[in-house]
């Protein structure tokens, strides 16, 4: 075992690790990057340059896989970049994902964490922004955590994404991330009922509380839908603040892996006639804490 070198972000969450390779980390060293990614919720990782094949063999450490790896690119298969004219269904997916989310909460069962790693970066912007909801939670007056505590909102990829104006086209469950042409598969537009999931959490191996909010949140139950968009839209802003924050600017190599039960994160914007190639790894959550409530 390899004793972790773990520097901590200039943020209420997150560190970086130094000198560990990824692709051959022992289990013990492995149980020890395990409980260091519990307590800080983001762990950053340069000169990884792994395959594909590794990275998915590095996220089933971490638990079943929701999808095994997925590009999140303006580029396609054949090399040519996507358009950016409002044409190109990846291209409206890319954008909504810059708004702050946690990952699959319009799904059945929220995703447990990612591994999301550089390949090909612009030369300016394309940085992924993450957000402590623990902290943000715990920063709260009395009386919003009292307002708060009971309330539960609907989650919808068809919602969020409307948003950006992209009218999404249905998919599985099963399939995940981009085609090779103009379209998205559909991953998560779906036909099955809508996720409701509480405002409050409680995350099921640490026993802290955190805010489930971001995009994908809207109309919560008991509310009207102004009243609603006023306080998604507030908790929103509280959260994402500093020293809540924390925007990592990719360089090729670079891996981090998140815990997406306690943490949003964005997408911000680069000059998309640059091509930006990311790899992502969605870890599955447990259907006995992260599965959507009953409305």
């Amino acid at each position: 075992m390899r004793a972790l070198q773990l520097e901590p972000l200039d943020a209420t969450f997150g560190a970086r690790v130094h000198n560990l390779g990824l692709a051959s980390v022992d289990e013990p060293t492995f149980e020890a990057l395990y409980e260091a990614w519990l307590e800080h919720a983001l762990l950053v990782f340069s000169d990884q340059f792994m395959t594909r094949d590794e990275q998915i063999t590095l996220a089933r450490r971490f638990g079943e896989l929701e999808f095994e790896i997925a590009a999140l690119s303006n580029v396609m298969a054949d090399g040519n970049l996507r358009p950016d004219d409002g044409t190109d269904e990846v291209v409206k997916v890319l954008r909504g994902n810059m708004g702050w989310h946690h990952d699959s909460t319009y799904m059945p069962v929220q995703a447990k964490g990612a591994v999301f790693t550089a390949e090909v970066v612009p030369s300016q912007g394309g940085a992924t922004g993450f957000a402590d909801m623990r902290a943000a939670y715990d920063a709260l007056d009395d009386g919003m955590r009292a307002r708060i505590t009971s309330l539960r909102a609907h989650h919808s990829l068809y919602h969020s994404q409307a948003k950006v104006g992209h009218v999404g086209k249905g998919g599985t469950h099963g399939q995940g991330g981009f085609d090779d042409n103009k379209d998205y598969s559909g991953y998560g537009f779906h036909d099955g009922p809508v996720s409701v999931r509480p405002l409050v959490k409680t995350h099921p191996e640490t026993g802290r509380k955190n805010l489930i909010v971001g995009r994908h949140a809207y109309d919560i139950v008991g509310l009207d839908p102004d009243e609603s968009e006023r306080l998604l839209d507030e908790l929103v802003a509280f959260a994402c603040r500093p020293p809540r924050i924390y925007h990592h600017e990719w360089k090729p190599g670079d891996a981090v892996i998140w815990d997406n039960r306690c943490l949003m994160h964005q997408a911000t914007s680069w000059p998309m006639n640059e091509p930006r190639v990311m790899w992502h790894s969605r870890i599955a959550g447990d259907p006995t804490t992260e599965s959507a409530l009953s409305a």
